[in-house]
């Protein structure tokens, strides 16, 4: 293969003066940089990209670690980094860990090896602690309020928004409320954060049968909602975690000829403006950018942005 000394050798120029012409520095005459590069030409020479990243110190590559991509906390998230990446000159990284603490250790092992700038953690299976200690090898960001965790941490402030959304369902008369969910509770700081916004809401707490929990997807949805149409007392509201999922859960409900309970959505999609459904807009674009510029700040910041919760989304 090829290398910088078989160029010096060939064209008879010093190997700091190829290098000086492969990586565009100054200070090389116009005659000198064009008899070098001839030899590069010839010999179809390419610099190695590994090797030049780990001689400037950086790959202009940062990791996100997601479990899946199924439910639009993700892909909004990721939209949010890849734009904010794109205007770096970032490469964006996907890294798929289906909550497997083993995986994230070895995304975490690769950033020790200096494989990437810096890792996103949009969610995460290992405790935070973990992620504490591989601090010291490398940026990691987290897409939740880290609390006294001295990680970086870009996040939705999602409380506020989920009591007015139980507030708004009591002053309906909603006294039997379905939440839908993607992880349990004792796992989940989003669905500790609905429930608990619930309890301020109501003064007591809700009982576990109305929450549903493994809810990704609209299929999901309707899942759901075969579930709560047997449910008994039955559900008049449901808060559920997508706008999307909403949408399936109403067709379950058709699909049995029974009239839907009255849903609010979250994540703000198309499909619930289509139906003017209630949704909770958590701005997970802006969530993403911030953790990426966040990657790269030299403060340690935990930056919370607002969610809004828009009765007709339109």
């Amino acid at each position: 293969m090829t290398n910088i000394r078989d160029i010096a050798r060939i064209s008879g120029y010093s190997v700091s003066m190829v290098s000086r012409v492969i990586n565009r520095k100054n200070y090389v005459s116009p005659a000198t940089q064009l008899a070098i590069q001839k030899v590069i030409d010839q010999l179809d020479y390419v610099p190695n990209a590994v090797a030049r990243d780990l001689s400037r110190g950086r790959t202009q590559n940062v990791g996100v670690v997601l479990p899946h991509s199924d439910h639009p906390y993700f892909t909004q998230l990721v939209h949010g980094i890849m734009r904010a990446a794109f205007k770096e000159n970032y490469h964006v990284v996907l890294l798929p860990s289906m909550y497997d603490a083993n995986i994230e250790r070895r995304y975490l092992e690769d950033l020790r090896q200096k494989a990437y700038d810096a890792l996103i953690f949009t969610s995460h299976g290992l405790p935070l602690s973990e992620l504490v200690h591989y601090q010291q090898y490398g940026t990691i960001v987290i897409c939740e309020n880290s609390h006294e965790t001295q990680l970086p941490a870009a996040y939705a402030e999602r409380q506020a928004s989920y009591v007015q959304v139980f507030q708004h369902l009591q002053e309906r008369g909603a006294s039997q409320i379905g939440v839908l969910a993607s992880r349990p509770l004792e796992v989940s700081a989003t669905t500790q954060a609905m429930v608990q916004a619930y309890t301020t809401v109501f003064g007591h707490e809700l009982s576990a049968a109305n929450i549903f929990t493994g809810v990704t997807t609209p299929q999901d949805g309707q899942r759901a909602g075969d579930y709560f149409i047997q449910l008994q007392p039955t559900v008049d509201a449901i808060l559920t975690n997508g706008d999307d999922i909403a949408i399936g859960v109403r067709q379950a409900y058709q699909r049995a000829g029974v009239t839907p309970p009255y849903l609010v959505g979250q994540e703000h999609q198309m499909s619930g403006e289509a139906i003017n459904l209630p949704t909770i807009d958590h701005h997970f674009g802006e969530v993403g950018a911030q953790a990426f510029q966040l990657a790269f700040s030299e403060q340690l910041r935990q930056v919370g942005i607002a969610s809004h919760f828009l009765l007709s989304p339109r």
